[in-house]
């Protein structure tokens, strides 16, 4: 079973990059993230699904998947990172055990290849949270491969 979420977001991560690094808007790509869920037997997964920069600092929220506030604060690093702000258009529903969550979003050219990661902080409703549930650089060989969760995730494919 898969959750789509076809829109490319408004959100451009080139506004929230250095003014060194931010690109033309003809300078991203369109890249599709597809997150498959263990089937772990619980409530649907909050996903917190971000970027942050070869030194590990956040630089923008791509989606977050889970709309009620009050569970934000269990995606530990993405919150205590954005206080628990999020951007317009850019959440859904919760993502059910065993499902896949696909999201395209807009990224910029500058952030393949250059030490940038995209993270999922995950969180399931009386079974814990997992910071950091997947760290994958963002690379062009990586495309396509998928990588491994570390908690409620199976795997992260980026294209």
């Amino acid at each position: 079973p898969t959750m789509q979420h076809s829109t490319a977001l408004a959100l451009s991560l080139a506004a929230l990059l250095p003014a060194t690094l931010a690109p033309a808007a003809a300078d991203a790509r369109e890249v599709s993230l597809s997150t498959t869920l263990n089937n772990y037997g619980g409530e649907g997964a909050y996903l917190a699904i971000y970027v942050t920069d070869a030194a590990g600092a956040y630089q923008g929220t791509l989606w977050l998947a889970g709309g009620k506030s009050k569970w934000w604060p269990h995606l530990a690093d993405w919150h205590r990172a954005t206080g628990g702000a999020v951007p317009d258009g850019v959440t859904g529903a919760s993502v059910g055990a065993g499902r896949t969550l696909d999201v395209t979003v807009d990224l910029a050219d500058a952030l393949f290849d250059a030490g940038y990661q995209i993270r999922i902080d995950s969180s399931v409703e009386d079974m814990g949270d997992a910071p950091a549930d997947v760290v994958a650089e963002l690379t062009s060989a990586g495309a396509g491969k998928p990588v491994p969760g570390n908690g409620y995730v199976q795997s992260l494919t980026y294209r």
